[in-house]
């Protein structure tokens, strides 16, 4: 809202930002219409009862924030430390913080790639709610991220497993099939912009 109301410091505003690019998002198939349908039914309850839709501190159902990086290699992945799977890089959203600068923050967080945005604003390619650690339900959103072809360093703390595939062997490696089924779109897509 114009007047700066705030849910637990939270903006109005960036919830409603949000919300609106979610409503605008076309769902690929019926698990990710139902993940939208999730998350829109959450975020309505979470705002009812006055809590940061973002914040993993105020409920265990909130906005996570992930990256899906491309480049000219493809498309980067690493194996998650706790899970043991590949996935896209991505976390929760610190207070303040919308789910864009969090997959941001995230991305070159875990990956030690300096990714920047594929374009302004910030593409919301895939909306997918799952079960997290710690009994937490994620309400994902996956942001479209670039880094040409540098390779990944990342820092001592995070998973040493982070690499470029091609798209045909990132889908392979994927350890989620809802994952798998947005990097086969995106493969075909960036397949046909080379």
């Amino acid at each position: 809202m114009a007047d700066g109301s705030t849910v637990r410091g939270m903006p109005e505003a960036l919830i409603d930002q949000v919300m609106a690019a979610v409503n605008a998002h076309v769902a690929a198939d019926a698990d990710e219409e139902r993940s939208i349908a999730a998350l829109i039914r959450e975020v309505q309850r979470l705002r009812g009862a006055g809590t940061d839709p973002f914040s993993e501190d105020d409920d265990l159902v909130h906005i996570t924030g992930s990256a899906i990086v491309v480049g000219s290699r493809g498309t980067v992945l690493l194996e998650h430390k706790r899970l043991g799977m590949w996935l896209q890089p991505g976390g929760h959203v610190d207070r303040g913080e919308s789910p864009w600068d969090a997959a941001l923050r995230e991305a070159r967080e875990e990956t030690g790639l300096d990714v920047r945005f594929t374009q302004h604003p910030p593409r919301l390619v895939h909306i997918d709610v799952h079960q997290g650690g710690r009994g937490h339900t994620h309400l994902d959103l996956r942001y479209l991220v670039d880094w040409g072809d540098a390779d990944p360093a990342p820092p001592p703390d995070e998973s040493q497993r982070v690499e470029w595939f091609n798209w045909s062997a990132a889908v392979e490696r994927a350890g989620d099939e809802r994952l798998a089924a947005l990097l086969t779109r995106l493969g075909r897509e960036f397949s046909s912009e080379g």
